[in-house]
């Protein structure tokens, strides 16, 4: 899909109670499908309990070859050897890790507002995630819906900087979504709350927007 880290399919798992999988069992659905990053939000769990769940996700990552990223937690981050940390506005800045944890994990940064994203980009982060794009039934977000302007914006300042885009994507508007300058994808519900995970997250990497992206930056490389 691309050599570019942490472009495509984000899957966040999370502890939610209303999703009839746990965590683990939606990162396995979600990498069944082709999910390129998954990332665990854990809510409700203990530490120990999200710690052990971290675990057994990053094995499964590991086994298909994908990313893996801990929502909030640095440390637990560390802990189970995960890829990178994602850090919300609310969370330590990227600057406020520790040395040493940040020459062990990539980070991620969201974004609801351009900004936020202005500063975000004068950050040391490796990925940008913005939205909610359409609006969001996953969670509870102060902010409305931001539309593919505002990302086309942002994914022209972030320049090389992958720019993944949350809130509301499906297999209907993806190809707008790319389109607009996103590297990356995130969700949630289309996977956790899909009848069948596994075929919906495959339907999300099996996109023929995404080789459209792809020979439209080959283009753009070449001019």
């Amino acid at each position: 899909m691309s050599g570019v880290p942490y472009a495509g399919l984000h899957v966040l798992v999370d502890d939610n109670p209303r999703w009839s999988l746990d965590p683990v069992e939606q990162a396995v659905a979600a990498l069944a499908g082709g999910a390129a990053v998954v990332q665990l939000r854990v809510k409700h769990a203990t530490d120990r309990e999200t710690l052990a769940m971290a675990r057994a996700i990053r094995k499964h990552t590991r086994d298909r070859s994908a990313r893996f990223v801990m929502n909030d937690r640095f440390d637990l981050a560390l802990a189970c050897e995960a890829d990178a940390v994602h850090l919300g506005q609310d969370d330590l800045a990227p600057g406020d890790l520790p040395v040493d944890a940040r020459s062990r994990l990539a980070v991620g940064r969201s974004t609801h507002d351009l900004g936020q994203a202005k500063r975000a980009l004068e950050e040391d982060i490796d990925y940008l995630a913005y939205g909610p794009l359409f609006g969001t039934t996953s969670k509870d977000s102060p902010y409305s819906a931001r539309g593919l302007e505002a990302l086309r914006e942002i994914a022209s300042l972030a320049g090389a900087l992958p720019v993944v885009a949350i809130g509301g994507i499906d297999a209907q508007n993806l190809d707008a979504v790319l389109a607009a300058g996103a590297r990356g994808i995130a969700v949630i519900s289309a996977i956790a709350g899909a009848r069948a995970p596994p075929a919906a997250a495959r339907e999300l990497t099996g996109h023929a927007a995404w080789s459209a992206q792809a020979v439209a930056i080959e283009s753009e490389a070449r001019a």
